[in-house]
């Protein structure tokens, strides 16, 4: 075995199988050939990849390790960190994509050639990349990552390949890295970019999410104080476009790498509530046009600097925490924002759009004066939490569409012409005059005038009809009592599911969050929860080949210790399985997915199929149990099982309805639309 050869964990072999966790442990105890660990700790051991899966290959667990699984478990096992693999891993991608046939000839070195002459080729190449090449001796570990990485590249291409890692790394690292999700990205590219958005920075750049979503720019700049993170911002901004690339580590506030740049466009995520950002050391900064940010407002002092890297008339667009709107100690720059025409706009998202994901975060919209312009009179406000949907659901439900397109269709008139028609309850082009007061409280909402009720007592009376039939429907459905309990006899023989899977009577998949199917709704683990339709999206970039469903499909979630089993109908039938699903296909000729998913649902069954190895119920869908039935009785309980769940989406809609009704009476009755004397009071 090399060296240098790539380490999996347990938990590594388990993905590479299709296998929980407990089944790796058991071949552990069973098999005295199984590899032993070379690594890790006792409790949590790795063991050699080339090692592991030969094994799995000899035992028959394992025909072929895909290709994307195999350099995945390369760059996660990298002897020197995950990330150092995906840096080596971008400077050789960039090699392919610019000069396949030198790769090719590279390829075909041992190793050792491989990680000498290397790091030449990759000096000498016509893009030299964004950071500086390795060492030959700190290439070596690298060697078998690269060619992997190389093999993949020729079947994804350079871009997708590291799209794919860097997603995987994130993935599994999701506690140490903030992260701008790709519809906020989208909406700040469309807010800051005009036609002549030549050039575009961002002070904060993280992994490059928000330049990445830049769609024609010639020049990107990217800062971030995470040597890390700049460098892999670089590498995946270099080998998303023809753009120019520049990144630099370090803290732009004190260790600014762009001080005499004037770029057409600023977009930033900044970090929140930093109160040691360097307020003492820069008093006398000249990028505080606006005034000395006070020490607890760290967020004013990234506008400022995003405005002074602006040309004149360029854009700025920063992701904000909604304090930045209304705290007294920073009403001083935010007047002196709105008095010289700097802020153009306050728009408030959802909560659950970005992280911290628990508050509705807000965008501010700025534009650096120009000498001899005249201030604008008026700030755009937009209140997109209060779109349908936008102010509750979490973060997997959030109507994007919908609020981009209201966001949009807000600014481009205001931008364009100064003003736009008001929107009650969602947008106003308030005058600046009755935002400087004492507090100059910036907050969308306190300024929007409130939103009609929807239809008003017409509307309310339409649900009132609709939860009536609702009602009188689920009165219909309600089960029969329960006769006499039959004399106990003789147990039905039972099976599992893994026996059924093993004898082809069914076929098990898992979800995850493939990509190579764009516009493909995702169904989600809380739609299965909650009977409703695929309410998710996947992500950008390749990923796995997702899982679509048909109709029959029997989806179970596998976490929470919940007793739920979603039979998939028509209408579902073609979306993608979300994560903490498993999908069973069942085999028409051998199993009626009604009387599938009915004894699924089992609160005894779920119970002894379940564990608890951390904090939550984990549910092992392969030692869930069944009776041995014919097909003809599994169609008699599949029809109740039916029944039931019938009865049930009633219950659920009649909640909704009834949620809906209360609700638009409150609202009417507040705000007036609606009258006591129509409430049948």
């Amino acid at each position: 075995m090399p060296d240098n050869a790539a380490e999996v964990t347990a938990a590594g072999i388990a993905r590479l199988a299709g296998v929980g966790r407990a089944a790796v442990s058991n071949w552990r105890r069973r098999h005295a050939d199984f590899p032993k660990p070379v690594g890790g700790t006792e409790t949590s051991p790795s063991f050699a990849l080339p090692e592991v899966e030969q094994w799995l290959r000899d035992q028959g667990k394992l025909a072929e390790v895909p290709l994307r699984e195999r350099v995945w478990q390369q760059l996660s096992g990298h002897p020197a960190g995950a990330v150092t693999g995906l840096v080596h891993a971008g400077r050789a991608l960039l090699l392919v994509r610019d000069d396949p046939d030198r790769w090719r000839k590279l390829a075909a070195l041992s190793d050792t050639a491989l990680a000498e002459r290397l790091p030449k080729v990759l000096d000498e190449s016509v893009h030299s990349g964004p950071v500086n090449t390795p060492a030959p001796a700190d290439f070596a570990a690298s060697v078998p990552l690269l060619r992997g990485v190389g093999e993949l590249a020729a079947e994804l291409g350079a871009r997708q390949t590291f799209e794919f890692l860097l997603g995987r790394h994130l993935d599994a690292n999701p506690r140490q890295y903030t992260l701008t999700p790709p519809g906020p990205a989208e909406l700040m590219a469309a807010l800051a970019l005009g036609p002549q958005a030549a050039s575009v920075l961002d002070p904060a750049c993280g992994t490059g999410t928000l330049l990445r979503a830049v769609p024609h720019a010639e020049a990107v700049y990217g800062q971030d104080a995470d040597p890390e993170l700049a460098a892999l911002a670089g590498l995946r901004l270099a080998l998303h476009g023809p753009a120019e690339v520049r990144t630099s580590a370090a803290d732009s506030l004190r260790a600014d790498a762009f001080p005499d740049l004037a770029v057409d466009a600023v977009l930033c995520h900044p970090p929140f509530n930093e109160r040691n950002w360097g307020h003492d050391e820069l008093a006398y900064d000249p990028r505080w046009e606006y005034g000395l940010p006070a020490r607890t407002e760290s967020e004013l002092a990234w506008v400022q600097h995003a405005l002074a890297r602006l040309r004149e008339g360029g854009t700025a667009v920063l992701l904000m925490p909604p304090a930045a709107a209304s705290r007294r100690s920073g009403r001083r720059i935010r007047a002196g924002l709105l008095r010289r025409g700097a802020l153009r706009a306050v728009i408030a998202l959802p909560a659950g759009a970005a992280p911290p994901y628990g508050i509705p975060l807000q965008l501010w919209v700025l534009r650096r004066p120009g000498a001899g312009s005249h201030p604008a009179p008026e700030l755009l406000l937009v209140d997109a939490a209060g779109l349908p949907g936008g102010d509750g659901g979490g973060r997997d439900k959030l109507p994007w569409q919908a609020v981009q397109s209201a966001v949009l269709e807000a600014w481009e008139p205001f931008d364009r012409d100064g003003t736009a028609e008001e929107r009650p309850g969602v947008s106003r082009a308030v005058p600046v005059i009755e935002l400087l007061d004492d507090d100059v409280d910036l907050a969308p909402a306190r300024h929007l005038p409130p939103p009609a009720a929807a239809g008003g007592a017409d509307a309310l009376e339409a649900v009132r009809e609709e939860l009536g039939a609702t009602l009188r429907r689920t009165a219909e459905l309600t089960p029969p009592p329960a006769g006499p309990a039959p004399h106990p006899g003789a147990r039905l023989p039972l099976t599992t599911v893994g026996e059924l899977a093993r004898a082809g009577a069914l076929v098990l998949r898992s979800g995850g969050a493939g990509a190579s199917a764009p516009g493909v709704p995702v169904l989600t683990e809380q739609d299965v929860l909650s009977g409703t339709a695929p309410s998710g999206a996947l992500p950008d970039g390749p990923a796995e080949e997702p899982v679509l469903t048909e109709a029959g499909d029997v989806v179970v979630p596998v976490l929470g210790g919940g007793t739920v089993a979603r039979v998939v109908d028509a209408a579902t039938a073609g979306a993608a399985l979300g994560r903490n699903l498993q999908l069973l296909r069942p085999a028409p000729a051998a199993l009626d997915p009604w009387f599938l998913a009915g004894f699924l649902r089992g609160t005894a069954n779920n119970r002894q199929a379940s564990s608890y190895a951390t904090t939550a119920s984990r549910l092992d869908v392969r030692r869930l149990q069944l009776p041995r039935l014919p097909l003809a009785e599994q169609a008699r309980y599949g029809e109740r099982f039916r029944a039931l769940a019938a009865f049930e989406d009633a219950l659920r809609l009649a909640g909704r309805l009834g949620e809906q009704l209360v609700q638009g009476l409150h609202d009417g009755l507040t705000d007036g639309v609606v009258r006591p004397e129509q409430t049948g009071g």
